[in-house]
């Protein structure tokens, strides 16, 4: 008679690190196996960041093994490749929720476990926050340790530097691992990456940078033979001082798909869990997407036009400047995390006679706000940005959403701004922006798909500073800035109201706002920008300035962070949605 052994599953018996560490050393390959499992598994029907987190599977398991956290602080730059850690720390049976409304977050988030040290959703920041942890725990007198995780995409950004070049001075008890795998969302670029594979190849001559930089350097090792990684950090916990570990790792390792193609599997959406394998895309002809639109029409004007370069920080694929590098490759340039740098590259361009195209998401802008201001502004030089991903982005959550764009630039000299309502408006003003202007502009465009098939019209020049009315009535004048108008002319079907889209927040059409203020005594801005010095706060400027006591109603995003959950179900909570939009005009015609 044979008997049937059935393994037990290790993972569904690890609540927290603790218990983790109770594990014999040679149980956690098979450990490591059944978390990867379980990330595809859970990712492939509720979709997230994939191939990131599959990469690190054995240096999370090792450094919870190694490292008593929480007590020891753990941090992951940029927080992709988090979710072994999250499973791995008490949110295993809650791991279904992740990035929907009300479940965890994609990233690490402080309030969300005493195991995420601080929390992270754009690059580059862990060796600072973990140094200053580091810093911290001297000062107290605390014997910890501060662990920093960063890809070499990340590393490569001026803040890691900044970082590392700090650190290199101190004796804090500091650990940064390079988890180096050549590719962020889109492969890494520049000289480091060279430097980085020449020493993988052992073909590498010069001094160790990191050496020279004051750092215990340890590496390359393998990333996914534990026992290698598990000795190492066990040398490395007896070493004082700034020390650093180079582990090479595979982007989607143990999924052949996202091992093969790891830009697409890095957040693929919803696949086959056993299979590995995408949906069959669809037929039916679609909108496009915002993205494509940019795109594809930067690729027409810049046969055109020889001058137009296109400048993206690590986003090809993401802003699909990507048709641009494929067809004019020495006119595109991915310049690597690197946002401050993006501007003032664009900023020099544009002083030579260039027309340069930024393209840079409205969350990620925000790193760079010295350099718009300091670099591009006050010397009126004609840069374009052009800002994907402007408003509610859904599942990405608090750290990605890009609803204060408009606030952040509106108070700033010399900048026009501008927001399409549509994909012939963005197309129309991607065209004007190139035919030549004195001072720059910024255009900013939501993420997913416009609403448009027959998007390829000729190209028109935009008159800047004009809105145009999109509906006339009677009783109420509303004023929209951006793609939200789709939800607002929904909402107005059966109302005799008047809407208005207004396309430049700066400057704004005074004509056609005097016009307004004088026919209509109830006035509701729109927005998909926050509230607090937004596009509505504009129209308020104008009242106030003109003497007008017209009311002046403001919808837009509340003065808070909004977490994660679909664009629909967002829009919702705060009243945006077409029903939500609907009721409230009625409530306020006149």
């Amino acid at each position: 008679m044979y008997f049937c052994v059935v393994q037990k599953s290790l993972l569904k018996q690890i609540n927290n690190p603790k218990e983790l560490r109770l594990l014999n050393q040679k149980d956690l390959p098979q450990l490591a196996k059944e978390l990867r499992e379980f990330i595809i598994n859970i990712v492939a029907t509720k979709e997230g960041h994939l191939g990131a987190s599959l990469g690190v599977v054995e240096l999370t398991i090792a450094l919870h093994y190694v490292f008593n956290t929480p007590t020891d602080q753990l941090i992951w730059d940029v927080g992709h490749q988090a979710y072994g850690h999250k499973i791995l720390t008490g949110r295993r049976d809650n791991f279904h929720t992740n990035r929907q409304l009300g479940g965890i977050s994609g990233f690490p988030k402080r309030e969300e476990s005493t195991y995420d040290s601080f929390g992270v959703g754009h690059s580059s920041t862990s060796i600072s926050a973990a140094l200053g942890m580091a810093i911290a725990s001297q000062l107290k007198g605390d014997n910890k340790h501060h662990i920093a995780v960063i890809g070499d995409a990340s590393i490569a950004s001026g803040m890691a530097f900044e970082g590392l070049n700090h650190a290199g001075v101190t004796n804090a008890n500091l650990l940064v691992i390079l988890n180096d795998n050549a590719i962020g969302i889109d492969p890494s670029v520049g000289a480091l990456k060279m430097y980085l594979t020449n020493v993988k190849k052992g073909t590498q001559k010069q001094d160790n940078i990191f050496e020279a930089l004051n750092f215990d350097y340890s590496g390359p090792i393998d990333g996914h033979n534990l026992d290698e990684v598990i000795k190492a950090l066990e040398r490395l916990k007896t070493v004082k001082g700034p020390k650093f570990l180079h582990i090479i790792t595979t982007k989607g390792k143990g999924l052949k798909q996202a091992e093969a193609d790891q830009v697409k599997y890095h957040a693929p959406g919803k696949f086959d869990a056993i299979t590995g394998d995408l949906p069959i895309k669809s037929t039916q002809i679609q909108a496009p997407k915002y993205q494509d639109v940019f795109g594809h029409t930067i690729v027409e004007l810049a046969k055109q036009n020889k001058n137009i370069v296109g400048i993206t920080p690590a986003m090809p694929t993401g802003s699909s400047l990507k048709y641009m590098m494929e067809q004019i490759p020495d006119r595109a340039f991915d310049v690597g995390i690197a946002e401050q740098h993006a501007v003032t590259l664009a900023a020099g361009m544009a002083t030579q006679g260039l027309i340069p195209f930024c393209n840079i998401y409205s969350t990620f802008l925000q790193r760079a706000y010295d350099q718009i201001i300091h670099d591009v502004a006050i010397q009126k030089l004609p840069v374009i940005f052009c800002l994907d991903r402007a408003g509610l982005v859904g599942e990405d959550g608090a750290t990605h959403h890009g609803v204060f764009d408009l606030s952040y630039l509106r108070c700033i000299p010399n900048l026009i701004i501008f927001a399409p309502s549509n994909e012939m408006e963005l197309r129309n003003i991607l065209y004007t922006a190139q035919l030549g202007l004195e001072q720059p502009i910024a255009i900013r465009y939501p993420r997913g798909r416009g609403k448009t098939i027959d998007w390829k019209q000729p190209f028109s020049k935009i008159e800047i500073g004009t809105g145009v009315t999109l509906n006339k009535g009677n009783k109420l004048a509303i004023l929209s800035i951006g793609t939200i108008a789709k939800n607002v002319s929904e909402a107005i079907k059966d109302l005799n109201v008047s809407h208005y889209d207004m396309r430049f927040v700066k400057p704004l059409d005074a004509n056609l706002l005097h016009n307004i203020f004088k026919t209509y005594n109830t006035i509701v801005t729109v927005e998909d920008n926050s509230i607090k010095g937004g596009f509505g706060s504009a129209i308020l400027e104008f009242a106030s300035i003109n003497n007008y006591k017209n009311t002046v109603k403001v919808l837009g995003i509340p003065d808070d962070f909004l977490e994660h959950g679909t664009l629909y179900e967002l829009q919702k909570v705060i009243a945006l949605d077409v029903k939500s939009l609907n009721t409230f005009f009625v409530k306020h015609i006149n």
